[in-house]
């Protein structure tokens, strides 16, 4: 199910992590080793994602800061995205984030 994502454009690389942020899948570019570190790296900025909203949430004292519903880190050419314990290496040449991101949740969902 995981390997069909690299079907959505621009995709390049996608994995699955524990909460822990070890690997439990991947698929695409590069090795078994630059989607582990694809893994922790989502692992930790999912942390840092969450900690920002439960601050919002906090200090405005308002609703819908938290659960994130995902996070996205973009460049001028590649972007990483991710929506739940799932993330992936996005060609930004060949795709806008919109796609992705719906793709990542649906996915997400299964």
């Amino acid at each position: 199910m995981l390997r069909q994502l690299l079907a959505v454009d621009g995709v390049m690389a996608i994995a699955l992590f524990r909460d822990d942020g070890v690997l439990v899948e991947g698929y695409g570019m590069g090795g078994e080793d630059m989607l582990q570190r694809l893994a922790k790296f989502a692992h930790d900025y999912k942390r840092l994602v969450q900690g920002n909203a439960d601050q919002l949430a906090m200090f405005t004292q308002m609703a819908g800061w938290t659960p994130p519903g995902g996070w996205i880190v973009r460049g001028k050419t590649w972007s990483v995205c991710s929506v739940a314990n799932l993330v992936c290496v996005v060609d930004m040449r060949e795709t806008g984030l919109n796609p992705v991101m719906h793709a990542l949740k649906e996915a997400a969902s299964w």
